[in-house]
């Protein structure tokens, strides 16, 4: 299976297992387990390269001084051969949670002396919470049992990228982030926010060669790790120095776990567990004789800090941090944070920082500061987010982007409020949304409802309240009615002129349906808009020229992704694929490209994973099917058991589709008939009298067959017609049972025979099938998508003239002509009524009123 399917199998299989425990707490067991699994194996991985043969690797105990020192030496740590996860899976019914602990507190104690802050008291979280587990020995260790047999699909070796651990760790945070509530924000940031700071902050620290990042707040550590793989774009990755700092020791433990798993280099790790604000990190530390206990400045801050926490600011206003700008509130620590971080960034360098909305018009203090940030030229850009993105809060936040100097002086504001998509409880940004809000950010442009360039005196001019409506209009346009169209008829050009881009677009479609008649407004020249429309010239060619520009693209896409399946650099491919998308539209107006970019998106992270796997695997793997294995309750407990066959890149569906299509459609004609019999047995059921019913071979809306041929035998020498009538019924019923029966068989049996030979046909399948059908599967969807655009985009046009043509169709009078009928009529219809003397008169006053009398 790949990554996300392995993902997907732990986190179902862990959410059951966690029973009672919290989410919050149950992710720092299962991600402590993978992580000591990860040290486990990196350590094995070292002594094999190193010419360890097995027997060596089971001889190893802390009392080998020697091998002790190299593997310190190496990776900074040591695990006994009885304490790696390896042997606890060996041990089977004898292991027990104690050798947990005892590992846990051996590792303590053989850690390296120049990797203590990397790896000290890293499984405390762990160590501490086991008692949670169960309330007795042995129900601990059945838990402990479960988790390390849940994981041990994991591969841990990197290759190639095929990044698998790194993925599903973070997509566990993730799972168990949104199953958190509000505690999900002590530890995670979504993935679509940190990749949109990511890439901005990237994008600017792109033409260096070496940088430092920091998070004061980190959590997980996720918002930190993205930051580094989104520069490693631009430079080597051994060149990213990571800082991070938290508060809480159970995510503190996190970030670390997080950062090693990632590859990253132990010198390259600097973390602390502390309180940001209280006091100041990083710093130099007293080892260094040059810079002792002065401040570190960074290329890069990122940070999602506890939005407006109360804090401790006494005796703060001569604090380095704080003392040019001023002393954020006690109950709204937000500016203190952002103050903190803006302190430790580099002239050059830039800082991004996730607040609520509120830092933005707030006054008093919170005031003062954001006056201060903007005379002193350092905020450079502000996003807003949409409500709700973040687990556990439903608060509209912004990210702030500053830079302690720059160039220019004004501030790019952006409303990406409307950009998201729902996601269960939440909004989620969208692939496309976050690249247009990258994109919007980085070329500094005013676009109409998304996004404006601010200057300095515009905002000073508004007394330096950055409320983002006041600059950004993202609101929906009110309807409104023109009151000569409304009287006279035609079409307002006011409102005419709304599609402006269209007719500059289609520069002879606006003559062709409207005619001028010297008013305000236009006459409609033809009753069939849509048709029109789609027939005219400039939409043709529109058409034309869509197609002529993607003209050769399939085959481009088969030669980058199919042919050089091997080779294509997966994490830059995308982007490749995005860039060519945007070229082939830039002479081609009205489509929107980031649309186009997000059918892209929406395949991509199915095709990569298919990708990984071929380039850590080899093209062989496309002619495998695996066992499909489902969670089923087996004697009392939760097991995985296998349930049929897939295959592990090519879908059984696609395979019999369309290369066993005749075994198929034998399948599928049965389950028709099948379908077709059932709406048979509910027309006989209709045609039951009320006592038919009643009687006991019709039971909860459906016949009873041992009772439908036990009443055929009672009534076989019964010549009444309505007996007659019920045994032919009674009959197709039985006949109807014996057909269903003999079709079910049938569709159970060529079932089982498809499965076998999908099975057979994909193992044997030629290298040339093989590529045909991953075509089918990666390329063939884009293309038809993609060629869809024109067409839609045409259409949502012309139902919206045809609406305005229609809106303005009746005028009042012709609407109050109507009403004077519809009144003649009624009354016309009150005349012919008889009734009482008092019905009469109530009916005489009804009509009076009708006709205005």
């Amino acid at each position: 299976m790949n990554k996300q399917q392995l993902a997907n199998r732990i986190w179902e299989s862990a959410n059951k297992m966690r029973s009672k425990i919290e989410a919050n707490e149950y992710k720092d067991y299962i991600l402590g387990f993978i992580f000591y699994k990860f040290l486990s194996e990196k350590e094995v991985k070292l002594l094999k390269a190193n010419d360890f043969k097995d027997e060596d690797i089971q001889a190893l105990t802390e009392e080998d001084h020697e091998t002790v020192q190299f593997i310190q030496d190496n990776i900074g740590y040591f695990i006994a051969y009885k304490d790696l996860y390896s042997t606890w899976l060996k041990m089977g019914k004898n292991f027990d949670v104690s050798n947990v602990t005892d590992a846990i507190s051996a590792f303590n104690r053989l850690i390296s002396a120049s990797h203590k802050a990397v790896f000290e008291n890293i499984f405390q979280t762990l160590e501490v919470g086991i008692t949670k587990l169960g309330e007795s020995s042995g129900a601990r260790t059945k838990a402990i049992s479960d988790l390390l047999q849940l994981i041990k699909d994991i591969p841990m070796d990197g290759k190639q990228d095929y990044d698998v651990l790194g993925f599903i760790y973070e997509f566990l945070i993730g799972k168990f982030a949104s199953n958190a509530g509000k505690k999900a924000g002590e530890f995670y940031t979504p993935y679509e926010v940190s990749y949109l700071i990511s890439e901005i902050c990237a994008y600017f620290l792109r033409d260096r060669t070496e940088i430092r990042i920091y998070d004061s707040t980190s959590g997980s550590g996720s918002l930190l790790l993205n930051i580094g793989r989104s520069a490693s774009k631009y430079m080597d990755k051994n060149n990213i120095k990571y800082y991070a700092q938290e508060l809480k020791v159970n995510t503190y433990n996190l970030t670390r776990m997080n950062l090693v798993m990632r590859g990253i280099r132990p010198d390259n790790i600097v973390v602390r567990n502390g309180d940001t604000l209280e006091n100041d990190w990083p710093l130099f530390e007293e080892s260094d004789p040059v810079n002792s206990y002065t401040r570190i400045r960074v290329d890069c801050s990122v940070s999602n800090p506890p939005y407006s926490q109360r804090w401790e600011n006494s005796n703060l206003e001569h604090d380095a941090r704080f003392e040019r700008y001023g002393l954020a509130p006690s109950g709204k620590a937000d500016y203190a944070f952002l103050l903190h971080d803006l302190y430790h960034v580099k002239n050059d360098g830039i800082m991004a920082i996730v607040l609520p909305h509120g830092v933005l018009f707030r006054g008093g203090e919170e005031g003062e500061i954001r006056k201060n940030l903007i005379e002193n030229n350092n905020i450079d850009a502000i996003v807003g987010l949409p409500a709700n993105i973040f687990y556990g809060t439903g608060i509209p936040t912004i990210v702030m982007f500053l830079r302690p100097a720059r160039p220019n002086t004004d501030v790019l504001i952006v409303d990406a409020s409307k950009c998201f998509v729902k996601d269960g409880k939440n909004n989620k940004l969208r692939a496309s949304d976050i690249r247009r809000i990258v994109d919007a950010v980085i070329n500094r442009e005013d676009i109409e409802n998304f996004c404006k360039v601010v200057s300095r005196e515009e905002i000073r001019a508004n007394d330096y309240n950055l409320n983002i409506p006041r600059y950004v209009d993202s609101s929906q346009r009110e309807e409104t009615w023109d009151i000569y169209s409304s009287m006279f008829g035609g079409v307002p050009k006011r409102e005419l002129e709304l599609f402006r881009r269209y007719w500059e677009a289609f520069p002879h479609l606006k003559e062709a349906l409207f005619a001028e008649n010297g008013t305000s407004s236009v006459t409609v020249k033809t009753e069939d808009i849509k048709g029109a429309i789609s027939a005219h010239a400039d939409i043709l060619a529109f058409k034309s020229s869509f197609k002529a520009a993607f003209h050769g693209f399939d085959t481009q896409l088969c030669a980058r992704l199919i042919d050089g399946m091997e080779k294509v650099n997966i994490a830059h491919e995308e982007d490749n694929i995005c860039r060519d998308i945007f070229d082939r539209l830039s002479t081609i107006p009205l489509v929107d490209r980031y649309e186009a970019y997000q059918l892209l998106d929406d395949v991509w992270t199915g095709i990569s994973s298919d990708l990984e796997v071929i380039q850590t695997e080899g093209f062989e793997s496309t002619k495998i099917a695996d066992p499909h294995m489902v969670m089923k309750k087996s004697k009392g407990r939760e097991e995985e058991l296998q349930s049929g066959w897939e295959g592990r890149i090519l879908p059984f569906e696609l395979v019999q589709q369309n290369m066993l299509g005749k075994e198929l459609k034998s399948i599928e004609d049965k389950e028709n008939r099948l379908g077709e019999i059932t709406s048979e047995y509910e027309e006989l059921a209709d045609s039951l009298n009320e006592e038919e019913k009643d009687a006991e071979y019709f039971a909860d809306d459906s016949f009873v067959i041992k009772e439908v041929t036990k009443k055929l035998r009672e009534l076989k020498n019964d010549k009444s017609p309505d007996a007659g009538a019920l045994r032919e019924k009674l009959n197709k019923v039985e006949e109807l049972y014996a057909e269903e029966k003999k079709l079910k068989n049938g569709v159970k049996t060529e079932k089982a025979q498809l499965e076998v030979l999908t099975k057979r046909t994909i193992e044997n399948l030629s290298d040339e099938k093989v590529k045909e059908l991953l075509k089918i599967k990666w390329i063939d969807g884009l293309i038809s998508n993609l060629s869809k655009l024109p067409e839609t985009l045409v259409n949502d046009f012309a139902d919206k003239i045809e609406a305005l043509a229609v809106k303005y169709k009746d005028t009042f009078a012709d609407v109050e002509r109507e009403i004077k009928e519809t009144e003649k009529e009624l009354c016309s219809m009150i005349g012919e009524l008889e009734g009482s003397e008092f019905d009469m008169k109530g009916l005489s006053e009804l009509t009076a009123l009708l006709m205005g009398e």
